[in-house]
């Protein structure tokens, strides 16, 4: 979901960067307005600073990976910004500041893309800082400004209530953009699944390698991927039916599931075949694998239409990481390979290197 959302930061810095060349024309409409040079200035080194900053956030999103706070500290921008652009309009007429709605809904706008990002907590912490920040900004005003500077005739007057209202649609906004990142992950979660057995599929293992590899290269850890694959499915299905040949493979998968550890991963890629991601080199992963194979053999998992227990067993291939490749289409075309080597050798058997 992460990895998805480095895309949605990027066209999000894409499109900060565009608005930003909008703002430089707003010093010169100030200019045609009659403003006074002073702050014509003033605006032009603002829109200036923005765009500037825009560049800088556009360059880091193009380069995600390298930087996972990123879309803390643009979001933490977007919001501290529009608080800034507040402050500056009370400095002229407080009555503007608070009663804006131009300027406020930058807020709201915030809080909403962070829904691009697909990150619940990304979303949560926003609208808790534009929350903080607004109410700061308004409680400032409120004791700190005269009564009568609280009124203007283009923005009216300022009441208790309304920033109170303000302050409720941010935090309102703010679940509504965790309630759509809660509903992306679930709609993630389940293409990625297989209806099955409920494991994850060969789409979600292929993201989630590249995130698993990338950590391993960088904290020096020894990965070993296990391509699997069930022995004489088609007698299984013949034997059992295939209600049976179905229930081979959910407790097959279950029974797989069963030999992982907290942070190894097992999916299914497809009819019989199974892919685990052990931590370790390949030779104490063969070990572990060929202990099971052995208990397999006594498990009744699964029984022909008379109800006799069906002897079960597997075969499997092993590649290991970094010294069989470096990423996860290597690692699966030499598991693959060395899952061939086994089972022409007569299943039921292991290999982890080739012949």
């Amino acid at each position: 979901m992460l990895e998805l959302g480095a895309g949605g930061e990027l066209m999000i810095a894409r499109l900060r960067a565009l608005l930003s060349l909008l703002v430089l024309l707003l010093p010169l409409a100030a200019a045609l307005g009659g403003m006074g040079m002073r702050d014509v200035l003033a605006g032009l080194a603002l829109a200036v600073f923005v765009n500037l900053m825009a560049q800088v956030w556009l360059a880091l999103a193009r380069r995600p990976r390298r930087h996972p706070w990123l879309s803390y500290a643009t979001s933490a921008y977007d919001i501290s910004m529009t608080t800034l652009v507040l402050a500056l309009l009370a400095t002229r007429e407080p009555a503007a500041a608070l009663n804006s709605v131009v300027v406020w809904n930058f807020y709201m706008l915030a809080i909403a893309v962070t829904a691009l990002r697909n990150d619940g907590r990304l979303a949560l912490g926003s609208g808790a800082l534009a929350i903080l920040q607004y109410g700061g900004l308004a409680l400032a005003i409120w004791y700190l400004v005269p009564r009568e500077r609280l009124v203007s005739i283009g923005y009216g007057m300022v009441s208790t209530a309304g920033q109170v209202e303000r302050l409720v649609l941010l935090a309102m906004m703010t679940l509504v953009a965790c309630a759509i990142v809660y509903r992306m992950q679930r709609l993630v979660d389940l293409s990625g699944r297989d209806s099955l057995t409920g494991l994850p599929n060969r789409a979600w293992l292929l993201q989630h390698m590249t995130r698993v590899l990338d950590a391993a290269r960088r904290e020096g850890h020894s990965l070993t991927l296990a391509l699997i694959d069930l022995d004489n499915f088609r007698r299984i299905n013949e034997e059992a039916g295939p209600r049976g040949g179905d229930q081979a493979i959910r407790r097959f998968a279950a029974w797989l599931q069963s030999l992982a550890g907290d942070d190894e991963s097992l999916a299914r890629i497809g009819g019989q075949e199974f892919v685990m991601l052990l931590r370790g080199p390949a030779g104490s992963a063969w070990e572990r694998l060929d202990r099971a194979r052995r208990t397999l053999a006594h498990a009744a998992l699964v029984a022909d239409r008379t109800g006799a227990t069906l002897p079960l067993s597997f075969s499997a291939g092993l590649a290991a990481f970094p010294h069989d490749g470096g990423n996860p289409s290597a690692l699966l075309t030499v598991g693959d390979r060395r899952l061939q080597q086994a089972k022409r050798a007569g299943r039921d058997r292991i290999v982890a290197r080739d012949e």
